[in-house]
Parts: C-alpha cells; structure tokens; sequence
C-alpha cells in the first residue's frame, strides 16, 4: 500500500508545477546564453507541453533564425503554427523542413500537434512527397 497515493489531477497539477520550474530556468538561460540551442528547443517544447502557443511559436521562429538550415526546427514551427490553425503558414514550413532533409512521413502521419492539417490535401501531397 502506498503511503502518498498521488491521484491523476495532483500528478497533473506536479508536472504543470515542473514545467513551469523549467520554463523559468530555460527561459534564464537563454537570456544569459542566446545562442544555447538546446535551451532554446528546450522552452519551445514546454511552451508547447502547457499550451502556451503563441510563446512555442516565438520560439520557434527564434529558432529558425538562429538555424535557418535544420529540418528540425522547420518541423517544429509548421507544429506551433499547426496548433494555432494557421493552416498555410504549417504548410510552408513543413514544406520547407521536406525541403531540407525531413523525411519521417509516418511521424507525419502520427505526430498530434498536426492532427488540424490531415484534411488539407497540401499535407498529403507533402507526405506523397517523402513516402510512407
């Protein structure tokens, strides 16, 4: 028997409380050290993990700036702006990580933060375009 059962909403609210710690730490960090990538693909993801949209997005064109050539962070911003149904622009920029060398059309095809693009041929004329 466990003596600290921890029910789903506190194990929920524990991660939320995690993430934040880190969004504050990552945050500090990048201020400190701006060419820290990883700091930088690290605060686009929990940006995302909580829902904070529209600051994964800064991040992500932060990114694309500081490496405009990774297919990686082409991937991750038509993501960020997946998730705010900017449907055209997601489609550009993951044409643009195709472009680049992107070429996992299965995580594509499975990759939730894309679920709003599934419906516009676009996006399957871009997984045509890698193959499955």
């Amino acid at each position: 028997m466990d003596p600290f059962p921890v029910t789903a909403p506190l194990r929920e609210q524990l991660e939320t409380a995690g993430s934040e710690f880190l969004v504050d730490f990552f945050g500090r960090e990048v201020e400190r050290h701006p060419d820290n990538l990883h700091a930088w693909f690290e605060l686009g993801h929990l940006f995302t993990r909580l829902g904070r949209f529209e600051e994964g997005l800064d991040v992500d064109r932060k990114l694309t700036r500081l490496v405009p050539t990774d297919p990686t962070v082409h991937y991750n911003l038509a993501c960020s702006l997946a998730l705010l149904s900017r449907h055209d622009e997601a489609l550009g920029a993951l044409e643009r990580s195709i472009e680049l060398g992107y070429d996992d059309a299965e995580y594509l095809l499975n990759d939730e933060d894309l679920a709003t693009l599934r419906a516009e041929p676009r996006f399957a004329q871009l997984v045509a375009r890698i193959g499955t």
